[in-house]
Order: structure tokens, then C-alpha cells, then sequence
């Protein structure tokens, strides 16, 4: 067992949890709706990833939601941060260490899709790895070859749509397409993703899914719209915007969770 997982274990104590969540640009107030929650800083963890982007808190938090025994991801490192694609692995191994068996990604996106507007939630269906990184470069074993058709799990996307319709909440699906970043699109570059397929494009998301079903765990995700793409209205987009509009969406995304966590596990 890495150091990292020793640590967070010894600090988890009697607590464990078998579902975590990251949580992405302005998303985490959510963390405020934990019960009897314990928090530790990344820093405090040794091998952690600790994220310099503002709206990231960098720490963890264990606790209850929806009555649901869970560890938080307050903020994500991304491959923008220091150009390794493999940043989040560290993080996610000790996630795995300690008994985590599925994972609940979520980011702040910007939509391609006229019908998602900004301060809505979209349930990711499938991606487009369009930054040609992937983390399990370099990983000499055959595992690497990591089997990618069922990325996002099937049953935990039809529990989230199905927890979504029962408390009368939106929830979106579609494909979302991972650009590197840290500058946002282009015009040409959005139309081209609408092209491709895409609904949505963001900074992250994307090779922590990879990594975790790298992992064997089980993968479901959203975005929160924050803006729609470049060109699409005319106006500059910024992170600014993305800090100010996610906890919009961010909201929702937490009602539809708290609906659906205690289906998950």
C-alpha cells in the first residue's frame, strides 16, 4: 500500500466509505451538505496532487450525504497544471487502496449544444478524447490496454437519470469532448467539436476516467454548464464566468446526487 493510502486511512479511522466524489471549478459548496464531515488537505497527504487553480479547495472530505458514507475530492489537479496526463493516478490508486469501488466525476463545462444552457447539468454518456493524451502512457503492463467501450456504467447513468425525473430536475445527456487547456476554444475549434459529435468540452474529467477504469472502478459523471462555447454568443469567455455560474448548476447537480447516492451503493 502506497504512503498516501496509508495516511488516508489511518485518518479515516473506523470510517469506509465505498463512494467518492471530485468535484470541479465552483462546485464545492456541496461539501457544505456533508454530515459529521472530517477534512484533510491534499498537502497533508504524502504524493497527493495539490491543485493551484482557483475554486479547487484542495482537500478532502469524508462524511454522509444523503445518509451515504462518502469521500470528497474538493478539486482535481489537470493535465494543464504540468502537462502530465497521469496527475490525478496517485490519488486515485490511494482512492482505490482504501476501498473506494465507484467513483463520481464532475466538472464545470461549456456547452456546444444550443438546448444546454449555462446553469444546467449534463450527464456524460460517452467522451472524446480530442487532446491526444492519455495517462497510461508509459505504464508497462497490459492492463494499459484498458477497454474504454463502457467508460461511463450504465446502470449508475439510468440511477441518475431515473433520480433526476423523481424530484423534477433537467438532467441533460450527452458527449463530452476533453480539450487540454488552459485556453478556452476557439470558434473554429467548437464548431468543429459540435461536428464530432460532441455536446459539451472541458479541461478535465477525461483522463480520470481512464484511470479509474484503468483501476477496475466503476465511473459515472456530469458537467455543470457554465458558458457556451466560443463563438456561439459573441462574448469572451473566462474562468471568472465559470467560478460565478457553476454553483448554479452546481445546486442541481446536488439535489440529483443526493437522490441518487443512495441507489449507487
Amino acid at each position: 500500500m502506497s504512503r498516501s493510502a496509508s495516511v488516508l486511512l489511518e485518518r479515516l479511522g473506523a470510517r469506509r466509505p465505498r463512494i467518492a466524489l471530485v468535484l470541479g471549478s465552483g462546485l464545492g459548496a456541496m461539501v457544505e451538505t456533508v454530515e459529521d464531515p472530517l477534512r484533510l488537505p491534499y498537502a497533508e497527504i504524502p504524493g497527493f496532487p495539490v491543485s493551484a487553480v482557483s475554486g479547487h479547495a484542495g482537500e478532502i472530505v469524508a462524511g454522509r450525504l444523503a445518509g451515504i458514507d462518502v469521500l470528497i475530492l474538493s478539486g482535481r489537479i489537470h493535465y494543464y497544471e504540468s502537462g502530465d496526463a497521469s496527475a490525478m493516478r496517485p490519488a486515485l490508486e490511494a482512492l482505490k487502496a482504501v476501498g473506494i469501488e465507484t467513483l463520481v466525476l464532475t466538472n464545470a463545462a461549456g456547452s456546444v449544444n444550443a438546448a444546454i444552457a449555462p446553469g444546467e447539468v449534463m450527464l456524460i454518456d460517452d467522451h472524446i478524447n480530442f487532446s491526444g493524451r492519455n495517462p497510461l502512457i508509459s505504464e508497462p503492463s497490459d492492463a494499459r490496454f484498458t477497454g474504454m467501450t463502457t467508460a461511463y456504467d450504465a446502470a449508475l447513468r439510468e440511477t441518475m437519470v431515473a433520480s433526476a425525473a423523481e424530484i423534477g430536475e433537467v438532467l441533460h445527456r450527452g458527449v463530452y469532448m476533453w480539450f487540454s487547456g488552459p485556453s478556452f476554444e476557439t470558434p473554429a475549434e467548437i464548431r468543429m467539436a459540435r461536428v464530432l459529435g460532441a455536446d459539451a468540452v472541458g479541461m478535465s474529467t477525461v483522463p480520470e476516467t481512464i484511470l479509474a477504469r484503468f483501476l477496475g472502478l466503476r465511473v459515472v459523471a456530469a458537467s455543470v454548464v457554465t458558458n457556451y462555447g466560443a463563438g456561439m454568443t459573441g462574448d469572451e469567455l473566462s474562468h471568472a464566468e465559470t467560478k460565478d455560474v457553476a454553483p448554479r448548476g452546481g445546486a442541481k447537480l446536488a439535489r440529483i446526487l443526493a437522490a441518487a447516492l443512495p441507489e449507487f451503493a
